[in-house]
């Protein structure tokens, strides 16, 4: 008999102390095993392959957009959204213990977190930048390299998981700073309190269909949220629009504005329906 996991398994992309773990842990607290997975790819199979019971995507950052790979990954996955949580993100520049500010040479992190602290690094042209898989894995790799003049840009969570130490807070250009994550689960059961509704839609080839899809859902006044096309990969010059919705599948009014939406498109695919994160 298999044995039932004690707690929820929670899979998140990147290493301990990550944001996706900070915003795992906001969202489904304390008692959750949380399971780091190196890539996307590896991020979405993790219910398939047996080591999740869920899984938290980051989607989108109010600076940098939209997180292409994993709505891609989301779509072709047959996952359902569940829930979505929103964190603040807070940039700190951690050396090891025994580190000093003023011994720092250079500074590695994520690429997009290098980017969100230009204001720090024209402050201090003399550090050098290197860019690292991850911002938490750029702790864990100062911390096993062991020299004081390398330091990293991350959360305080993985100062926190790794033994080192915050040499300065708030790095980021703008205070301003979210990351929105996704729970992730094969249920398509809706909540009680869904009030978010996200689609993503293949219009049919021809004169007026995005604006005649819209008008299905702003007829009925409800509320769009976000609207952004993508490439279909293998289909040239063709594209998927993904909707996000102030709307419950609960809704007669969303299920008639539905109805009405296959006229003018080539297909509906519902990715999930769910409570909406307050920031």
């Amino acid at each position: 008999m298999t044995a039932v996991p004690q707690f929820p398994r929670v899979a998140f992309q990147g290493e301990r102390g990550a944001f996706s773990e900070e915003a795992a842990v906001k969202l489904l607290g304390e008692d959750i095993k949380l399971v780091p997975r190196p890539t996307f790819e590896a991020l979405y199979s993790s219910i398939q392959e047996g080591v999740a019971d869920s899984i938290l995507a980051p989607i989108e950052n109010s600076l940098a957009g939209s997180v292409h790979r994993s709505y891609d990954l989301l779509v072709a996955s047959g996952l359902h959204i569940q829930a979505e949580v929103v964190i603040p993100i807070v940039h700190n520049l951690i050396g090891i213990p025994g580190a000093t500010f003023e011994g720092i040479t250079q500074v590695s992190s994520h690429p997009v977190a290098l980017a969100q602290c230009e204001r720090f690094f024209a402050s201090h042209p003399a550090i050098k930048r290197v860019a690292a898989d991850d911002t938490a894995g750029s702790v864990r790799d100062i911390m096993e390299a062991g020299d004081p003049t390398r330091a990293a840009i991350a959360s305080s969570r993985a100062a926190s998981v790794y033994g080192a130490i915050i040499l300065r807070e708030h790095l980021e250009d703008h205070l301003e700073n979210y990351t929105r994550f996704l729970s992730l689960t094969p249920s398509a059961e809706v909540p009680e309190n869904a009030d978010k509704l996200s689609l993503v839609l293949l219009l049919a080839h021809k004169p007026g269909s995005l604006c005649l899809a819209l008008n299905a859902f702003a007829q009925r006044d409800l509320n769009l949220l976000k609207i952004e096309s993508r490439p279909i990969p293998g289909t040239p010059w063709r594209y998927c629009f993904y909707l996000d919705l102030q709307a419950s599948l609960k809704d007669p009014n969303t299920i008639a504005a539905l109805a009405d939406l296959h006229q003018f498109t080539d297909s509906v695919k519902i990715l999930g329906c769910y409570p909406q994160a307050k920031v």
